[in-house]
């Protein structure tokens, strides 16, 4: 894990439970609440509380941990893109959230197989 690799290198211990639902201050990662707080509201879209998040990141940690922090998310928020892209099934809840796009698209009459040449 990236993480774990990181701490190895740098000499600090994470609690990587955390991340799933632990306590934040106790997972051993510096301004966890700060990045926390932040990520939250750009996955929520609440305008007001991105630019509060915004600006505190920049407050407290300079203008480039705000742009690290914001091409994390963006890099986040695109790795299920790309692998959607490459057919990986989808689950269960996007299959049914996604159902009338893919029909307005015609993306279900596609044929994806793999079997197909390329």
């Amino acid at each position: 894990m990236r993480l774990s690799l990181s701490g190895e290198h740098t000499g600090d211990e994470y609690e990587l439970e955390a991340a799933i639902g632990g306590n934040k201050k106790d997972e051993g990662l510096p301004h966890a609440e700060l990045f926390d707080e932040f990520v939250d509201a750009v996955c929520t879209r609440d305008e007001a509380r991105i630019a509060k998040g915004r600006q505190r990141l920049v407050d407290e940690l300079g203008e480039a941990a705000l742009i690290d922090t914001a091409a994390d998310i963006a890099a986040f928020n695109g790795y299920p893109r790309a692998a959607d892209t490459t057919g990986i099934p989808l689950e269960d809840y996007k299959d049914e959230a996604t159902e009338e796009m893919r029909v307005e698209l015609g993306l279900d009459s596609l044929n994806l197989s793999t079997s197909r040449p390329v």
